[in-house]
């Protein structure tokens, strides 16, 4: 259902990108949680911007989406096996190199979402938090993270710590969004929307 016709709620919200793992879930609740997170992007007709693997819990999500007639754009890069892209993408956008992909990734999003994944999206959302703390060359969307059987809370542990000692101050620890559902996670992620059109961020 469009939020033009329900009150707006997340109306402005036209585009997520996600981050999240290539490699399948031993324990099928990550699943369960990616696919309903496909299901509340395609309900709220969101473009779902990903990384175009057709592996994985990546896989899963694109092809929940596809399946359910939404909107999927893949952002891969050439230096990567061609023959992991998804094949049946709205659209796939082939990057130069990995630092290019995540610019990419985080420019053709209106907000940023991890689910759970390991290093690489660790990378991916630890470069769109510093990215968004940057003065010039940054940007300004959300960042969330779907804390998915508390898959997460090390890390917000992690950034609470870093505030408690001093390392990050008590504005760079609030960036980051968190929700143990989409449709937590949304509300968070709507409240922090900057007045502007995030795009132009």
């Amino acid at each position: 259902m469009n939020d033009e016709k329900t009150g707006g709620k997340f109306a402005r919200i036209r585009a997520v990108t996600v981050f999240l793992g290539a490699q399948s879930a031993a324990n099928s609740v990550f699943d369960d949680a990616v696919t309903a997170f496909a299901r509340f992007l395609t309900a709220h007709d969101m473009t779902l911007v990903y990384g175009g693997s057709n592996v994985g819990t990546m896989k899963l999500l694109a092809d929940t989406v596809l399946a359910a007639g939404g909107r999927v754009v893949g952002v891969f890069t050439s230096s990567l096996p061609s023959e992991i892209a998804h094949p049946g993408l709205t659209e796939l956008v082939v990057a130069p190199s990995l630092a290019e992909r995540k610019r990419i990734l985080i420019e053709r999003g209106d907000a940023i979402v991890a689910l759970p994944g390991a290093l690489g999206t660790l990378d991916e959302l630890s470069d769109a938090l510093a990215r968004r703390r940057m003065k010039s060359g940054g940007h300004r969307k959300p960042v969330g993270v779907l804390n998915v059987d508390g898959y997460y809370d090390h890390l917000l542990a992690f950034i609470e710590h870093a505030r408690e000692t001093g390392f990050a101050s008590r504005g760079a620890a609030q960036i980051l969004q968190s929700g143990r559902t989409p449709e937590e996670l949304f509300k968070r992620i709507a409240g922090n929307l900057p007045p502007s059109n995030p795009r132009n961020g």
